[in-house]
């Protein structure tokens, strides 16, 4: 069986990355791509990395029959999906690959977005897209939200080791690389060639980033008690990759053991050899995120270090793999690909 594809906001990165994925994918295939900066023109226009594919062309979002789409990819901004998707089909799959949906507060929106929520009605039916953990309700869902990529990557570390409880709730450092690419394919100006090359820089220091709200939720909930890490992402003069340096007050062993037992059976979730370090170089590509534990010099102390492909497993590939749920489909379709090295 074949399943009909609609990506809008398909000129992004992650439109692009959706779409490179799906190209190999068994049983997807793409009915309609939007874009409404650049409707009328081709993904090869646009993308020539794509050009050897036969897609259809950008098309605005008002030019979408949606009689035959069994799944939409929403890849718009921030901010812009709520009124999108109140609006489409009500009987609509829809995986939302924007903050929009992903915080089940509204108040908590408001808080850290700057505006009240539009699509009140599609928040209280949205599922939460951290797939590991949320697969039994994604699978019956009709509105997924995926998740942050950095939010993503703090998660892969931390969540088990919260459930188990082997770590101090209170002493929880998240120190994050992310590539450029998270950040969007719009201009900015401190994202010029010039700016960014040969440096790195910390940004929203001080608990001022976005994905915190996604972190006090979800650890909160897991924990049964507030849960407030401290966390600075830092912006690497790369293209792909998130990479976090997780600090925490528990026994090394103990907390590698944690998360070789939750991860023994995921497929996309690797965790190494205590005393290994994973790097953004062995995921780029690829809907893998590998984990390591080492022990530090300081006794009954922990670093965790997480690595994946914030366009990948931090986005469009989490994105397929919650589709590949809702469609009845195996959960690695399409997905097995080997990160491409070097």
């Amino acid at each position: 069986m074949t399943h009909k594809i609609a990506i809008l906001g398909a000129s992004g990165y992650t439109g692009a990355e959706l779409v490179r994925l799906i190209a190999t994918h068994p049983t997807m295939e793409i009915a309609a791509l939007a874009a409404n900066s650049k409707a009328g023109q081709s993904m090869a226009q646009v993308f020539p990395h794509l050009r050897h594919l036969e897609l259809p062309d950008l098309v605005t979002i008002e030019e979408i029959d949606f009689g035959g789409i069994d799944l939409c990819f929403c890849a718009l901004p921030h901010a812009t999906s709520q009124a999108v998707i109140r609006d489409l089909p009500k009987d609509l799959k829809i995986v939302d690959l924007s903050a929009d949906f992903r915080l089940e507060d509204p108040e908590q929106y408001a808080r850290w977005y700057g505006g009240e929520h539009a699509a009140l009605e599609c928040q209280a039916e949205a599922v939460y897209g951290l797939t590991e953990f949320y697969r039994d309700r994604i699978r019956t869902a009709r509105l997924v939200a995926g998740t942050g990529c950095n939010a993503a990557t703090g998660q892969y570390a931390l969540r088990p080791l919260i459930a188990a409880g082997v770590i101090d709730l209170d002493e929880i450092i998240i120190d994050l690389k992310t590539g450029v690419s998270g950040a969007g394919r719009s201009l900015k100006e401190n994202l010029l060639h010039a700016e960014l090359s040969e440096g790195a820089h910390a940004y929203a220091a001080g608990g001022t980033h976005r994905h915190l709200a996604e972190f006090d939720q979800e650890f909160s909930k897991i924990a049964g008690r507030p849960v407030r890490v401290q966390f600075t992402p830092h912006l690497l003069p790369a293209n792909r990759g998130i990479i976090a340096t997780v600090y925490v007050k528990g026994e090394a062993e103990k907390v590698h053991a944690t998360l070789e037992a939750a991860y023994a059976d995921e497929p996309f979730l690797v965790t190494l050899p205590f005393g290994q370090h994973p790097s953004t170089r062995h995921i780029r590509g690829s809907n893998f995120c590998h984990v390591g534990v080492v022990g530090d010099r300081m006794e009954g102390r922990a670093v965790v270090i997480a690595a994946l492909d914030n366009l990948t497993k931090g986005s469009s590939g989490q994105a397929i793999q919650n589709a590949n749920l809702m469609l009845g489909i195996d959960e690695t379709e399409g997905l097995m690909l080997a990160p491409v090295f070097p």
